[in-house]
């Protein structure tokens, strides 16, 4: 069973190349940039599907995750400390690398902080925020955790349109990239993006990996319990609460990676990427998946964002993946690619049985 797991990723990362070299052969580069969006969104959704098809958890709030992470390594990279540049304390944030120079509006040097240390900033702010927000919304079960989470992500969006440090209706732009390695670097440059590509698919990859490994572990079928039947799981020795509260905090430290990386990667941030739609829009991706298939999660997000950011969609882009929504729960709630594709693959593979093999 491991070496399966680990030969879907290997497929996977052929096909990530396979990808990359037919738009080298098509003249069509360009589509990499989408494609590397794609991916960061698809972190999203496979944090949701694991925390959906496996802990039973809806969760309309991934956006503000999402957000949190964008919004805060922006904001403290492109914070002007250029006055208390000389300062002990900040001069020794300095040294240490914690603080970085940019160039600011008059082509001189203003100092904000690193972009290394604003993204842990981020992503541990992110972590604490679900986790405080897990322990007492994960008590709510089905409609009212769903409303509870969608409450959080309306709270964040509305705080980040109305308030001036965040950019208010315009955002924050400006955001410099991140150096992750002498070379590497996450940002939207032409020169970068074949490798932008590859990291953040690779990204994909390792998550995949450790999520495969996850819910095929004691962990994971604790999981499956608590999504069959919390209350027989829990009579069984399974910490429902402390197991909930984990894929929680899981999912939502995933989004909040997605939200540094693509907001480095662009160079800014919006107040549309904290929209409840966009939770929605996540909600619809992982619906079409199929609720608990990792693999299903993943080709609908890389398919339906990578048409909804080449804008083939256009002004009716939320309206379509409203219309998924409803139409995935109406006509196949388990999801497309797992329920009507794997019922069909299944009445196939039982065509091709011999009499005697029935019998």
């Amino acid at each position: 069973m491991r070496g399966r797991r680990h030969l879907q990723v290997v497929v996977l990362a052929a096909a990530v190349a396979g990808v990359q070299l037919a738009t080298l052969a098509a003249g069509k580069g360009f589509f990499l940039t989408q494609l590397t969006m794609s991916a960061y969104a698809t972190l999203v959704a496979l944090g949701l599907s694991l925390l959906m098809g496996y802990a039973g958890q809806v969760s309309l709030g991934q956006a503000g995750f999402f957000a949190i992470g964008g919004y805060t390594s922006a904001v403290l990279t492109t914070l002007d400390l250029g006055g208390h540049r000389g300062r002990p304390l900040w001069a020794a944030a300095e040294r240490l690398g914690l603080l970085a120079e940019r160039p600011d509006l008059f082509g001189g040097a203003t100092l904000s902080v690193a972009p290394w240390a604003a993204g842990v900033a981020a992503v541990l702010l992110g972590a604490a925020v679900a986790f405080s927000l897990g322990v007492p919304v994960l008590r709510l079960r089905g409609h009212y955790l769903a409303m509870a989470t969608l409450a959080f992500g309306t709270i964040v969006s509305s705080i980040v349109v109305g308030t001036q440090a965040f950019g208010a209706a315009d955002g924050i732009s400006g955001v410099p990239p991140l150096v992750l390695a002498p070379g590497l670097r996450v940002g939207g440059g032409a020169a970068d993006r074949v490798e932008n590509y590859y990291l953040a698919w690779g990204l994909v990859a390792l998550a995949m990996l450790l999520l495969s490994n996850l819910i095929h572990s004691r962990a994971g079928r604790a999981l499956g319990a608590i999504h069959g039947a919390e209350d027989a799981a829990a009579a069984m020795g399974v910490d429902t609460g402390r197991m909930k509260q984990k894929t929680f905090v899981l999912a939502g430290v995933m989004a909040t990676v997605a939200g540094v990386l693509l907001t480095h990667y662009n160079g800014g941030i919006g107040p549309s990427e904290a929209s409840v739609m966009k939770s929605v829009r996540t909600v619809a991706v992982v619906a079409v998946g199929g609720m608990g298939s990792l693999w299903g999660t993943l080709a609908a997000s890389a398919v339906l964002n990578f048409l909804s950011l080449r804008g083939y969609f256009g002004a009716y882009d939320d309206a379509v993946f409203g219309g998924i929504l409803v139409a995935v729960m109406l006509f196949s709630p388990d999801g497309i690619l797992r329920g009507d594709l794997g019922a069909l693959a299944s009445r196939l593979a039982a065509r091709r049985k011999s009499p005697g093999e029935e019998a």
